[in-house]
């Protein structure tokens, strides 16, 4: 099986997606349901935006825009996971901070590997 980490960005964004749907309707739960929205979809549309750069340098830069995003989604459902939002042993938000910390992981990877080649000469 082939990894994709295109399509794994857009399973993140659909269970962050169904994580703010169900979070209650109150002041707060309502401010970072709108700010998951926003930052656990954004790396998936701006990965591919990162497939089409047009130097090293750009591809360094489009991969660290996603990186911002997604750690600030995982700083969000660590809120929602300590006001308990989302009922204590939810699932999906175990899911999404997983994969949020699994995320965050490759792309500081692909970041310093980016990097680390660029520095080489060809």
């Amino acid at each position: 099986m082939k990894y994709d980490l295109e399509e794994r960005l857009i399973n993140y964004s659909v269970l962050v997606l169904d994580i703010a749907d169900e979070l209650p309707d109150n002041k707060g739960a309502n401010h970072l349901a709108g700010q998951i929205v926003r930052s656990g979809t954004a790396p998936s549309l701006m990965y591919g935006e990162a497939q089409s750069a047009e130097s090293r340098k750009d591809f360094i830069h489009k991969m660290r825009l996603p990186l911002k995003e997604l750690r600030e989604t995982f700083n969000c459902l660590k809120i929602i996971n300590k006001k308990n939002y989302a009922g204590a042993g939810n699932e999906k938000l175990a899911k999404a901070l997983s994969e949020s910390h699994e995320l965050i992981s490759i792309f500081v990877k692909s970041v310093e590997t980016a990097i680390k080649n660029s520095k080489t000469k060809i």
